[in-house]
C-alpha cells in the first residue's frame, strides 16, 4: 500500500472545535475535534478552552497549538477520507 504524505497549507477555526484543513494535495475537509478532546491528558485538557483551541496555527504544514500539541497532516488527511469528509475543489476557470 502507498502512502501518500500531505501536509496543510492552510487552516481556518471554526465553530464548535473544528478546523477547516486544506491539504498539498488540493483535498479540504472540515475535521471535529471534540471525540479528540473528550480524552484525557495533559496536552489535550488546554484545547478544551475555547481560546486556546481557536489559537491553532500551522508550523511547517502541521496543526499545532501554543500549548505544544501537533496533530499528523497525513493522519489527519486519511481519517477525514475514510469518513467521506473530503472534497477537491476544481479550480474556477
Amino acid at each position: 500500500m502507498t502512502i501518500d504524505y500531505v501536509s496543510v497549507s492552510s487552516l481556518k477555526v471554526l465553530p464548535g472545535f473544528k478546523l477547516h484543513l486544506e491539504f498539498s494535495n488540493g483535498d479540504e475537509g472540515i475535521r471535529d475535534f471534540s471525540d479528540i478532546l473528550s480524552e484525557a491528558g495533559p496536552m489535550v485538557q488546554p484545547l478544551r478552552d475555547k481560546v486556546m483551541f481557536e489559537k491553532a496555527f500551522l508550523t511547517y504544514g502541521v496543526p499545532t497549538w501554543p500549548n505544544g500539541l501537533q496533530l499528523d497532516p497525513t493522519n489527519l488527511h486519511r481519517e477525514l477520507a475514510k469518513q467521506g469528509r473530503l472534497s477537491h475543489p476544481i479550480a474556477a476557470e
